[in-house]
């Protein structure tokens, strides 16, 4: 009986269905009916429809057409590069930069002649496509020491020398402009300003391409690249705020300062952004143990979220990219895998290398697209003016910067810096996004970057390398970091910190102590995972090394020598193929004699300072000692200091040894670690620090 009923219900469901099958169009319903019917009308009327045959070959080009130009540019680019380097003696005389150039100028004539419209380098292609790789991979891999130390200096170049720049240019320009016989009575003040601004700026795209060929040294080569990527920030505040000046027509003082806040605002703002997505990056990372796979992705999509999120509120996009490269590296790379890291840093070198190409192939194309404005004296002026504002103002700058520098500028390196300002895609990109409705001479300002930028990759970046030469300008030297010289530098540095200390002055020494402070007490805990963030900065370092090693010898084709599982400890200097145990004949040593070895250990090599107390303990004592030395002769003052500065700043002398303990430390060779010069320079630097 249930099995009928359920029989019944079935049968009642699929009855319901039927219609709304016919209706939806399925086989055998009434649109099935409708075709038939019209097939036997045709045929009624004589209209025999034929069959099509299967399509074995179709072409459907626009449907792929954006995909595939973007494949082949990319291709285009990378044959190019790949052409220049198998020349290596026109490499040596032509910079990259310009030859990829001259093959934009050809391909874009070749477009040309087909009657094809040669596309133009847009400038929302550039801006969030091309340019974040590069300045990614200058932020992410940016010589954080070099950067800091000359920071001061960096930011003369980049925030004043690009005001001087600016007003210099376009007040020079308005000048010319209301001559009479240029026919340029029709550009305005701040047009003029406008454009300054924009030609003023160093652009980095061009600086990477030339100054990583030349090999420069490293104190010149960060002072023009960190002007590139710091004036984007007074660049941008001065475009924006010259073309809403232009937009309202009056300006006012309120006008001006608010221009001055913006350019605060931009600046820091971008710093800040950055910051912030550098640090969740870094905090991501630490639970990405498991998921080795999407490591990079993260470093990837949250650099290029600060970039999207710094232009959203009009900040400096290439600002926050530097800070976020520069936050996040030193704790991402303590939480990634070795492999991560290597397809981070060779992802980010294709990839930059790539965008330098296409954007100097399509500056020779876009140069060939037009639209052109010609006018001579328009033109010439802008790059006599150009080139004459940045001598002065880097010999201006340096005169006063030579006064607070320890290592100063001199005429060679003052050279370098003015000669090494050159310009790129950033000022083109930026005037063609300006309006002609309310920029009419746009077109000549396009023609006149254009100029500007030709003359100064071509002639600056061909002949910077036989000048560099020519004045024996010191350049790079490839040398490898050593744990000697890791140690050596964080001794310098905490001992300028002490003599800071000792003297009162809070310098720049002092902050960056307290920041490494700051840094290994909350910071790393909070980003690093596992044992690493307690990791002493000399044992990350040297793991550091001891993995790019490991990576190099692997490269050259030594990886058959290494062991499966090798453990981190051990140095990749000793990496030898395990030979079998050799018998040894161990010596026999007595109970006494392992007391007065274990007694020596513990007095010499158990024994750490205690650095904190010192210094202020010391600057205490070095008071009392100058204030003793006005009562008392000079010389006993001194005498008087150098010994408490042997209390307190060398390890406290081991009380006095047995002769069988005085044996054992001169026959283990101990006494040949202190030689005479260095206790000479031990008791002179002394006394000048109590001095």
């Amino acid at each position: 009986m249930e099995l009928k009923m359920f029989i019944l219900v079935l049968g009642l469901l699929v009855g319901s269905l039927m219609p709304l099958g016919g209706a939806s169009g399925s086989p055998g319903s009434g649109t099935g009916q409708d075709e038939c019917k019209k097939n036997n009308g045709d045929e009624k009327n004589g209209n025999k429809t034929t069959k099509k045959s299967f399509p074995v070959l179709s072409l459907n080009y626009e449907n792929v057409r954006l995909p595939f130009e973007i494949s082949l540019w990319v291709l285009l680019a990378s044959l190019m590069k790949l052409g220049f380097h198998l020349m290596p003696r026109l490499s040596s005389i032509v910079p990259e930069s310009c030859l990829l150039i001259v093959v934009g100028l050809l391909v874009g004539g070749l477009i040309k002649l087909v009657g094809k419209a040669p596309p133009v380098l847009e400038s929302n292609i550039f801006f969030f496509y091309l340019l974040p790789p590069i300045i990614l991979d200058a932020g992410y891999f940016l010589p954080i020491r070099q950067f800091t130390e000359n920071l001061g200096t960096i930011l003369m170049f980049a925030v004043v020398g690009t005001l001087w720049n600016a007003f210099f240019v376009g007040g020079l320009l308005y000048g010319v402009c209301q001559l009479e016989g240029t026919n340029l009575a029709g550009v305005n003040l701040l047009s003029c300003l406008l454009f300054g601004s924009v030609i003023s700026a160093v652009d980095p795209v061009a600086v990477l391409a030339v100054f990583e060929e030349i090999h420069i040294n490293e104190l010149l080569h960060i002072l023009v690249f960190g002007e590139s990527l710091l004036n984007d920030a007074v660049t941008v505040v001065l475009y924006h705020l010259f073309e809403e000046f232009t937009n309202a027509g009056t300006i006012t003082v309120t006008d001006g300062f608010l221009g001055i806040v913006c350019f605060l605002v931009v600046s820091l703002g971008g710093i800040v952004v950055g910051a912030i997505y550098g640090i969740l990056a870094a905090f991501t990372s630490r639970f990405t143990s498991h998921t080795r796979v999407i490591e990079p992705l993260f470093i990837f999509v949250y650099s290029y979220m600060a970039y999207l999120s710094a232009e959203v509120f009009h900040l400096s996009g290439i600002m926050a990219l530097i800070a976020c490269g520069a936050v996040m590296r030193p704790y991402v790379e303590a939480n990634i895998s070795h492999k991560s890291h290597t397809t981070i840093k060779y992802f980010l070198k294709m990839w930059s290398s790539v965008s330098d190409t296409l954007i100097f192939i399509f500056l020779g194309v876009s140069t060939v697209a037009g639209p052109h404005e010609w006018n001579w004296i328009f033109v010439v002026a802008t790059l006599v003016f150009c080139l004459v504002a940045r001598v002065l103002g880097v010999i201006g700058l340096t005169f006063v910067i030579n006064k607070f520098r320890i290592v100063k500028l001199t005429s060679k390196d003052q050279f370098i810096i003015a000669y090494g300002g050159l310009r790129g895609a950033i000022a083109f990109s930026l005037v063609y996004l300006l309006n002609p409705k309310h920029f009419p001479m746009r077109n000549m300002f396009l023609t006149a970057i254009i100029t500007v930028i030709f003359f100064t990759v071509f002639v600056q970046g061909m002949t910077i390398r036989p000048l560099v030469d020519l004045l024996a300008v010191k350049k790079k030297q490839e040398t490898k970091r050593s744990i000697n010289e890791e140690i050596h530098t964080q001794f310098l540095d905490h001992l300028l910190t002490g003599i800071e200390d000792i003297c009162g002055h809070y310098g720049h020494h002092h902050w960056k102590d307290k920041l490494n402070r700051f840094n290994k007490k909350y910071v790393k805990k909070c980003l690093i995972a596992g044992e690493r963030s307690k990791e002493p900065q000399l044992i990350a370092f040297y793991h550091k090394m001891e993995m790019k090693q490991a990576i190099e010898l692997v490269e050259s084709g030594g990886g058959s020598k290494l062991p499966s599982a090798m453990p981190s400890t051990v140095s990749m200097q000793n990496i030898q193929p395990k030979k079998p145990p050799q018998d040894r004949a161990l010596p026999q040593l007595s109970k006494a004699r392992e007391e007065e070895i274990r007694k020596i250990l513990r007095t010499n090599l158990q024994r750490t300072r205690q650095r904190v107390s010192a210094h202020h303990f010391l600057f205490s004592n070095c008071s009392l000692c100058i204030s003793f030395s006005r009562v008392v002769d000079a010389d006993q003052a001194r005498l008087s200091c150098i010994s408490q500065m042997n209390n307190y700043l060398t390890v406290p002398a081991p009380p006095a040894d047995s002769p069988s303990v005085a044996r054992a430390r001169l026959a283990s060779g101990e006494a040949a670690l202190y030689s005479a010069g260095s206790e000479a320079l031990i008791i002179e630097l002394r006394m000048l620090m109590c001095h």
